[in-house]
């Protein structure tokens, strides 16, 4: 039986490595090194192994003093030292753990006696050209990042100690050989996405790779199988151990590999590294600059370029010779590039929140609407659960609200409602952070939540509190949610924004002067924002709208001007948005109004004011009461309007003009 310390249990490596300690050594006893906030994580990490209960959570820190451990266990007979910082990308703040870390433990080593296995890395070679043994350390190379040299500065520690130590150098570990786990982008991985575009190009163009070197990539099942027998093979005597492939592997196999896996049809071909060179790794500062430039908005660290390849040719002899009784070998990296591959589109695509479900467009999606206890916002929630998506509602009215969720499942949708006031923010912050938190995402928003006055100018002087009431909900409610959902979606580089804005905006109809200018300012916001975000996969739809039969319109009873749509044919406007994501989606009438802003805006200033004069304020304007009456559902003219009204036969010949132009969906 053995006991064992290991410190970095809960990273990549030491998920590996944990199982096959207490699958190796049944009687062991496991001692995790962990931080008070991560013994919830270490204790998920073993919840499904056999021998979770020889798993302790030994409460310090690698940068505190003495590693911050009060009472150490006893008998201990190896320290498994995993814990580091792996990034190539990090500055000399790394130093505190690799190398003061390592300091702390072995002087751990040292008090409790125990056999240090210090896992150190191929980055101590530094820039060294040529071929560098097990037995080889300082060889007079360079070390060209803060990572290269903390990693040989940790193994000096370990190296000039009195401990009784093993030192084990594995190369750029790559996923799991068979499930293709991995729980980072680093490395490699960095070019995905840029392999999965030259996947798209076409059989028939050929692809280059130049011949710019070779690295060194192996998957972390082998490193962490290796470690575990070389720890039990008890080998006599201090001993370094390369955990590489033992052949180099050139970047043409490289990009063969993962290619392939992407599913690429293109020819490679190789030219020469002197070619691509200027490219690759420029030496003059501003063609370096404008290739760092491009590497940045690809979300490849420059760092990972310059140190693509290696000069470095390890030699493995003694460690192959150290595992060949157990047959622990890498493999060929393309035997497993496919599982990496597969891994990496399922969990680790930057990009995969674009990617549409096979079983239709909005299937999966989580879309969050607005307004979602009554009219369009009902009617487009309906119709988007009917695809396949998750609807979360929000609205006032809890009990409403409660109504249409039920109504949406009990027809087989997947619908949820929050209560949330779209005028405070601390109603939208509390309801945003409850849906990613029993959500996960937000893949969706529909503004649709609005509020609509009719009222001329002259009846409006005294009533300041009408716009400001417009614009809290048409306008600052609906940024509030933009606002509070854009980060989210930015770290998902996905999000759809649809906009419910209204015909009356392109048509300035009169008597709306509240209700356009916040539908109008909804408008400015989303262009000016769909400049900004576009880079990070957020686009924005913002629908003119025209009249739609809800509650809204009722007090303006037989004022309103043109046709009226329902609800469905709204929410099916609302659908368009969501899968062909245009731009925007616009009406005939709408769209005459815009052109008549553009090329006869006097001419237009007059229709309109014949509009103002034909069509009175509402009852409700003057001030006088009204009674509410249902919307009619047929909404057939004729029935709705008295023929022989002006209003009627203004909105019979706003109708014919409006046939004339077409609606746009841009």
């Amino acid at each position: 039986m053995a006991n064992y310390i290991v410190t970095g249990g809960t990273g990549f490596l030491g998920q590996n490595v944990l199982p096959l300690i207490l699958d190796r050594d049944p009687a062991a006893e496991v001692h995790v090194l962990v931080r008070q906030q991560s013994i919830g994580k270490l204790e998920r990490q073993v919840e499904a192994l056999e021998g979770k209960n020889r798993v302790h959570p030994l409460v310090g820190d690698l940068t505190a003093p003495k590693l911050g451990l009060g009472e150490i266990p006893s008998d201990i007979d190896h320290i498994v030292h995993l814990g580091a910082i792996y990034d190539m990308t990090a500055g000399d703040e790394q130093a505190s753990t690799n190398v003061e870390g390592t300091r702390a433990v072995v002087d751990l080593a040292i008090d409790t006696g125990a056999r240090l296995h210090h896992i150190s890395s191929i980055a101590v070679a530094g820039d060294y050209r040529g071929t560098f043994t097990e037995n080889d350390f300082q060889k007079g190379q360079h070390f060209p990042t803060a990572y290269h040299r903390t990693k040989f500065e940790s193994e000096e520690i370990v190296r000039e100690s009195a401990t009784d130590w093993r030192v084990y150098r594995p190369s750029a570990i790559l996923g799991h050989s068979e499930t293709g786990a991995i729980d980072k982008i680093d490395g490699p991985y960095f070019f995905f996405p840029f392999f999965a575009e030259l996947a798209k190009l076409p059989s028939a163009l050929p692809i280059t790779v130049p011949d710019i070197g070779a690295t060194n990539l192996v998957p972390v099942d082998f490193v962490a199988a290796a470690i575990v027998e070389l720890i039990h093979r008890n080998p006599l005597g201090h001993r370094v151990f390369h955990l590489v492939n033992p052949e180099p592997q050139p970047m043409r196999e490289v990009y063969e590999a993962f290619s392939a896996a992407a599913g690429a049809r293109a020819k490679v071909v190789g030219i020469p590294g002197s070619v691509a060179a200027p490219v690759v790794a420029p030496r003059f500062g501003a063609i370096r600059s404008g290739r760092n430039a491009v590497l940045a908005r690809l979300g490849v660290p420059p760092v990972m370029l310059d140190h693509l390849t290696i000069p470095t040719v390890f030699d493995s002899a003694s460690t192959q010779e150290a595992l060949s009784a157990s047959e622990i070998a890498p493999p060929p990296l393309a035997e497993y590039a496919g599982a990496l591959w597969k891994h990496w589109q399922r969990h680790l695509d930057p990009n995969r929140a674009r990617r549409r479900d096979p079983r239709g467009p909005l299937f999966g999606r989580h879309i969050v609407i607005t307004g979602g206890s009554s009219g369009i916002g009902q009617a487009s929630a309906e119709a988007a659960a009917r695809k396949g998506a998750t609807v979360i509602l929000l609205a006032r009215g809890a009990e409403q609200l409660e109504s249409v969720v039920a109504g949406i499942r009990e027809t087989g949708g997947d619908a949820y409602g929050y209560p949330c006031d779209v005028t405070d923010t601390e109603s939208v912050e509390h309801t945003v952070k409850t849906i990613v938190s029993e959500h996960d995402h937000v893949d969706m928003l529909v503004n649709n939540a609005g509020r609509s006055i009719r009222r001329s100018l002259y009846r409006s002087t005294d009533r300041l509190h009408d716009y400001e009431r417009t614009m809290a909900v048409n306008y600052f409610g609906a940024v509030r949610l933009v606002l509070a959902l854009i980060p989210h979606m930015r770290e998902r580089r996905f999000g759809h924004v649809v906009n419910i804005s209204s015909a009356a905006v392109q048509g300035t109809t009169p008597r709306f002067s509240a209700y356009v200018a916040s539908k109008a300012a909804l408008d400015a916001f989303s262009d000016v924002a769909a400049t900004e975000t576009l880079s990070d996969g957020i686009t924005f739809t913002t629908i003119h709208m025209p009249l739609v039969a809800t509650p809204m319109i009722t007090p303006t009873g037989d004022k309103n001007v043109g046709p009226v749509v329902t609800p469905e044919k709204a929410a099916a406007m609302v659908m368009r948005a969501l899968i062909d994501k245009p731009k925007r989606i616009d009406t005939p009438i709408g769209t005459l109004g815009q052109f008549g802003s553009i090329f006869v805006p006097r001419g237009k200033d007059r229709t309109m004011h014949q509009f103002y004069r034909r069509f009175p304020d509402s009852a409700a304007a003057r001030g006088e009461k009204y009674e509410t009456t249902a919307v009619p559902t047929d909404f057939a003219p004729k029935k709705q309007y008295d023929a022989a009204a002006p209003s009627a036969r203004v909105a019979k010949l706003a109708r014919r003009l409006g046939r004339l132009v077409p609606g746009a969906n841009w």
